[in-house]
C-alpha cells in the first residue's frame, strides 16, 4: 500500500548496518594481515568482501521494493538527494587527500631531499648526488631500474573511453526524460560495457607496468602514488559500472518515469564524479 502524502517513511529496523560494519572489520584485517605476510589475510578479505557484497545486495533489494510499492515521498526523494551529495562530497575528500599526498611528494618532499629551499645541503647530510627532478623512485634509487609509463597508447585511449561514457550516459539520461526507452536501454548498456572495457585495459596496463616497466607499488614515491591513485580510481570505475548495471536491468523492467528516476540520477552523478576525477589522474599522474 502507498504511503500517505505528507508523511515523512520511517524505515524498519534492518540488521543490514551491522552486517556491513562486521564485512568491513573483516575485509580491514584480512588486508592488513596480508601486507604483514599472513597467509590466511587473502582469505579473510575475500570473505570480508563477499559479506559486503552481500550486504548491498540485501540493502538495495530493500529499498527498490519499498520505492516500487510507494513508500516514498517528496520528502525522502530530498533526503536521498542529499545523502548522495554528502557521500560523493565524501569521496572528493578521499581522493583530494591522494592528490594531496602525490602533490606534497613532488612540490615538496623531492626538492627538499635535494636541498631546495631547506637553508642547508640537505642531499649532502642525507643522500649525497641526489637530483630532485620527477618522477623519482627516491634517493640513490631505492626502487630499482624502471620506466615511468607515458601519456600516450593506453593511457589516452582509456580517457577517450571514459570520457565516452560519460556521453553516453547523458544520452541515456536525456531519453529517460523524454519517454524513449529503446535509446535509454542502449545508451545505458553501453556506458556500463565501456566502463568494464576501462577496468579491463587497466588491468592490462598493471600487467604490462610489472612486466615490461618493473614499475611496481614499492617503486620509491612514484610507485606508490602512481597505483594508490589509479588503483583506487578503479575500485571507483567497477562500484559504479556495477551501479550502473543495476539500473539498467531496472530500466528493462520498466522502472523509473520522466519525473521520477532518482536512482538512475544518483548512479549518473557518481559515473561523472569519476569521469572527472580520472582527467585529473591523467593530467597530473600521467601527463605532467
Amino acid at each position: 500500500m502507498a504511503h500517505a502524502p505528507g508523511k515523512y517513511y520511517v524505515p524498519h529496523a534492518s540488521w543490514w548496518p551491522i552486517v556491513g560494519a562486521i564485512g568491513l572489520f573483516a575485509a580491514m584485517v584480512g588486508v592488513s594481515s596480508a601486507l604483514n605476510g599472513a597467509s590466511a589475510g587473502f582469505w579473510i578479505m575475500f570473505l570480508g568482501v563477499v559479506i559486503i557484497l552481500g550486504m548491498f545486495v540485501g540493502w538495495f533489494r530493500d529499498v527498490i521494493n519499498e520505492s516500487l510499492a510507494g513508500y516514498y515521498n517528496a520528502q525522502m526523494d530530498r533526503s536521498f538527494r542529499w545523502g548522495m551529495v554528502w557521500f560523493i562530497f565524501s569521496e572528493v575528500m578521499f581522493f583530494a587527500a591522494f592528490f594531496g599526498a602525490l602533490f606534497y611528494a613532488r612540490t615538496l618532499s623531492v626538492p627538499w631531499l635535494g636541498g631546495e629551499g631547506t637553508g642547508f645541503f640537505t642531499n649532502l647530510l642525507l643522500w649525497e648526488g641526489y637530483e630532485p627532478a620527477w618522477p623519482t623512485d627516491g634517493p640513490a634509487g631505492l626502487g630499482g631500474e624502471w620506466r615511468p609509463i607515458g601519456a600516450g597508447g593506453l593511457p589516452a585511449i582509456n580517457t577517450l573511453i571514459l570520457l565516452t561514457s560519460g556521453v553516453t550516459l547523458t544520452v541515456a539520461h536525456h531519453a529517460l526524460r523524454d519517454g524513449h526507452r529503446g535509446t535509454l536501454n542502449l545508451f545505458l548498456a553501453a556506458t556500463w560495457v565501456l566502463g568494464f572495457i576501462f577496468l579491463g585495459l587497466q588491468a592490462y596496463e598493471y600487467v604490462e607496468l610489472y612486466r615490461d616497466y618493473n614499475l611496481r607499488l614499492d617503486t620509491g614515491i612514484y610507485g606508490s602514488t602512481f597505483f594508490m591513485l589509479t588503483g583506487f580510481h578503479g575500485v571507483h570505475v567497477a562500484l559504479g559500472g556495477t551501479m550502473l548495471v543495476v539500473i539498467w536491468l531496472r530500466c528493462m523492467k520498466g522502472h523509473f518515469t520522466k519525473r521520477e528516476h532518482f536512482a538512475f540520477e544518483a548512479t549518473a552523478w557518481y559515473w561523472h564524479f569519476v569521469d572527472v576525477v580520472w582527467l585529473g589522474l591523467y593530467i597530473f599522474v600521467y601527463w605532467l
